[in-house]
């Protein structure tokens, strides 16, 4: 991790405690939802056309979809790309600033196959 990484303090205070929860609650109001870190996920591999988001985000609808890129738009994470080609073409793919995220996905990423293992591993 770099070092932003955010660092637990060693006492426990009342007013960073509030701070701390304050920041978690701000990025839980952009990545909620059963969806948005699994879409994230998979432009953290590149560009994807709408189709190929549809496949790599399993059980998730095309409305649904749609829904979530626009969300994810709107706060500047997520960048739409329409090409001028015929059928048109539009892609995905994460901002410079939806990049910053790639570190916070992958470490959700190792816990997760982490805990996998200490689950169906007993």
């Amino acid at each position: 991790m770099n070092n932003k990484t955010f660092k637990m303090p060693a006492e426990k205070d009342h007013a960073q405690c509030s701070s701390h929860m304050m920041a978690v609650q701000d990025a839980m109001d952009i990545l909620s939802g059963k969806w948005k870190i699994l879409i994230i996920g998979s432009l953290s591999f590149g560009k994807k056309r709408f189709m190929e988001l549809l496949r790599d985000v399993n059980g998730i609808g095309a409305k649904m979809l749609s829904k979530e890129l626009k969300d994810l738009e709107e706060n500047d994470l997520v960048k739409r790309t329409v090409h001028d080609t015929k059928p048109v073409t539009v892609e995905y793919e994460l901002t410079d600033y939806g990049a910053t995220l790639q570190e916070v996905i992958g470490a959700i990423a190792y816990w997760g196959s982490e805990h996998r293992k200490r689950i169906f591993n007993k």
